[in-house]
């Protein structure tokens, strides 16, 4: 202690500073684990405890400064019989200061305090009490950046959404939870996969920084054999991994990461994804990560779900106009038929007149056969008929392999049937699992390779994505087409596969002549 109230060599001593309580006070001062200093009015630093003494000058200026302005205005207030200053608590106030380098935060109280010294009239002192909230700060600091981040996921120019299909708009939110993700957790390697409610699949979606053969890994919400993310899925809790060599829960053969944060994709109790950053430093994470993690998530949870949703209303609002459509055509439809057949009669004796009549009712049927298939939704394909009666051989398509998937029977058979009649050699498959055994048999065997992949994006054993990344391991140049209903892409396949050098998305119900001029275009100088 130093100046009036120099340390008493036994305690208490009268006549020291009201509360100073001599050697046991100072040393319950320096213990209590914050900064405290008491100084005059003026600004003369009178005694501080150990604590107050470690920081640096320029902060110890500034709290000196700032408890010092602070006194004077509880004491003008206590002068001009005001209420008490807002913010203050009698005759304290509390305060937030910044170190001097901006590294470190502090909660600051600053109180007026009436001292009585020794044969010394009462003096008014101010007394200043420092708490590092450093920690705290930051970890509101990055609250509210995670906020901001969830009210951007969810904010879409309107205009700038009209222009783009569903593909486009989710590979902008995905972009958008990759940024902010880096920004908020601080990752080397990055994941997000989403259940599958049907297989209990965990589907990778995006991934950054991780190796190719991350994407071999058959994940399920499994407590066991699944590593972390399965674990994660599967009881709903978050898992931070501090050291991946001594974890046996971290599934071997990445190489690279060192610790790992997994949190649940929560959509309200119901987990539909998990959330993987990876760090190639050990100990990366703590728990004042994973509780941001999973509030993060839960934003990319809600805004993944939007996205769907509009994308599933728009696939039943199609469906639902398409049907009202075919039912206001029905009655007058049916009207020309009775007109048209009541005309039969009349002509029946003219040979060319009957052939018109004959024209009119196949037109009509025609018009029947079209508002049906647009009413029957995404599982269709437009101006089939016409197509088929075209057998001439393409230059660009004959003798061309061309590798079908789809598991719809009627799509793919439409698909095949209108490609061989062009002159191409087609390969049917029923699925994503077979398409990528005929493209491994072909790799091994060293058959003649396939020219090109035409698959669909939602099929129930293996979606586009891996399609077309099998696709791609065999032949890295091969062009692939992926095709979809109304833009229902529940792995997020078309923006992966467009990352990595997709051809062309089509989305059903499309005119199979497009699919045919697509594929013309994807072969040419192949």
């Amino acid at each position: 202690m130093t100046g009036p109230a120099a340390q008493p060599t036994t305690p208490p001593v009268p006549g020291t500073p009201s509360g100073a309580g001599g050697p046991w006070a100072t040393a319950l001062l320096n213990a209590i684990g914050e900064g405290v200093c008491l100084s005059r009015l003026s600004g003369e630093a009178l005694w501080s405890n150990e604590l107050f003494n470690t920081l640096d000058e320029g902060t110890r200026r500034l709290a000196n400064a700032a408890a010092q302005e602070t006194a004077h205005e509880i004491l003008e207030y206590r002068r001009l019989g005001l209420p008490e200053k807002p913010g203050s608590r009698g005759s304290s106030q509390r305060l937030e200061l910044a170190s001097a380098d901006g590294s470190r935060y502090f909660e600051m109280y600053v109180s007026v305090v009436d001292a009585a010294f020794e044969g010394k009239a009462t003096e008014t002192l101010i007394s200043a009490v420092l708490r590092d909230v450093t920690s705290a700060n930051r970890v509101r600091l990055r609250m509210d950046a995670i906020d901001r981040a969830g009210a951007e996921l969810f904010a879409m120019d309107a205009d700038a959404v009209r222009k783009l299909n569903a593909a486009e708009r989710l590979k902008v939110l995905e972009d958008k939870i990759v940024r902010f993700s880096r920004d908020l957790l601080r990752f080397d390697h990055f994941a997000i996969r989403l259940l599958d409610a049907k297989t209990g699949r965990l589907e990778l979606v995006t991934k950054v920084g991780l190796p190719s053969e991350y994407e071999a890994f058959d994940l399920f919400a499994k407590p066991e054999g699944n590593g972390i993310s399965g674990w994660v899925a599967a009881s709903g809790k978050s898992y931070i991994c501090d050291d991946t060599s001594k974890d046996d829960l971290f599934l071997p053969g990445l190489s690279g990461a060192k610790s790992s944060l997994t949190v649940p994709l929560r959509l309200h109790d119901r987990v539909t994804g998990i959330l993987n950053v990876e760090s190639e430093r050990e100990h990366a994470f703590d728990d004042d990560d994973r509780q941001l993690a999973e509030i993060f998530a839960r934003y990319i949870a809600m805004a993944i779900h939007m996205q769907e949703n509009l994308v599933v209303e728009r696939t039943v609002t199609n469906m639902n106009v398409s049907g009202r459509v075919e039912g206001e055509l029905a009655e007058p439809l049916s009207d020309i038929v009775n007109q048209v057949e009541a005309l039969q009669n009349i002509v029946s004796g003219d040979a060319a007149t009957s052939a018109h009549v004959a024209r009119i009712l196949r037109d009509v049927e025609a018009i029947r056969s079209r508002v049906r298939e647009v009413a029957s939704g995404p599982q269709t394909l437009l101006g089939v008929e016409k197509a088929m009666e075209n057998r001439t051989t393409d230059p660009i398509l004959s003798g061309r392999r061309v590798l079908i998937a789809d598991d719809q029977p009627k799509i793919r058979q439409i698909i095949g049937s209108v490609l061989r009649n062009r002159g191409a050699k087609v390969t049917v498959c029923n699925g994503g699992s077979e398409a990528i055994a005929a493209l491994e048999t072909a790799a091994i065997e060293q058959e003649v390779p396939f020219d090109l992949v035409v698959s669909d994006i939602r099929m129930p054993d293996h979606n586009g994505y891996e399609v077309f990344a099998a696709a791609k391991k065999y032949r890295p140049d091969i062009p692939v087409i992926l095709m979809t209903g109304f833009g229902y892409d529940p792995h997020h396949s078309i923006v992966r596969a467009s990352q990595e050098g997709l051809q062309c998305v089509l989305f059903k119900p499309f005119q199979i002549e497009q699919l045919v001029d697509t594929v013309k275009q994807a072969l040419k100088g192949k």
